[in-house]
């Protein structure tokens, strides 16, 4: 990628997104968010342009720059998405740490965020938005669907199935073959040792159900 690009969000993810892009000579263009108090401000020397809806900084996108949604928050994630496909008619373009390790038999979608020292191992699958934090661990053969987010230090083991809008927690363990259900959510520091039902929240170890 040569293009410029400009990134959806001013939060956290956002500011590491820049540092990444910035870290493989890639230009960051500019912030845009619907916090207007930000507008014409900057972060770190790079201007905060507007909000995400202006069309005088959208049409740049396709054509001058590529677009990064840097978002924690899955339903902005998705609704962000869904505009720059229907109006602009792209993908995000992905964000990974030039210390990250990815192997050259994984399968990787489009707008993932991918930091320092996260380990993505042979015929992984990770598809379209996902948050993969510092430090985290993918191993073999895991299938990790869209608008996942993995927290900082979680070890996936292998042949774990991990299904659209699950959120896994910081220092999680899930164990070999485990599959995760969608909207799923695991807390922080939890070792899952069994399958995980669509929309279930478990927390502890052995992870169990818990009422949220």
């Amino acid at each position: 990628m040569k293009n410029p690009v400009i990134i959806f969000g001013v939060n956290g993810i956002a500011k590491a997104a820049a540092e990444i892009y910035n870290s493989h000579d890639i230009v960051v263009y500019g912030f845009l968010t619907k916090e207007k108090s930000l507008h014409q401000t900057e972060i770190d020397q790079v201007p905060v342009l507007g909000s995400p809806d202006d069309d005088g900084y959208l049409k740049l996108i396709g054509q001058k720059c590529e677009a990064f949604v840097a978002t924690d928050d899955n339903e902005e994630r998705q609704e962000q998405v869904k505009m720059l496909h229907k109006r602009r008619k792209i993908q995000p373009t992905n964000a990974i740490h030039d210390k990250a390790h990815v192997s050259r038999s994984a399968a990787i979608g489009y707008g993932n965020f991918i930091n320092a020292g996260a380990f993505l191992g042979a015929d992984v699958k990770l598809e379209s938005h996902c948050l993969i934090h510092s430090n985290a661990v993918i191993d073999h053969e895991v299938k990790i669907a869209d608008y996942v987010q993995v927290g900082a230090g979680t070890i996936v083991n292998s042949k774990v199935e991990i299904e659209k809008g699950a959120f896994i927690g910081s220092g999680a363990i899930i164990i070999s073959g485990v599959k995760i259900g969608k909207n799923a959510r695991v807390g922080a520091g939890s070792m899952v040792m069994a399958n995980v039902e669509e929309g279930q929240t478990v927390f502890g170890n052995p992870a169990a159900a818990v009422n949220v």
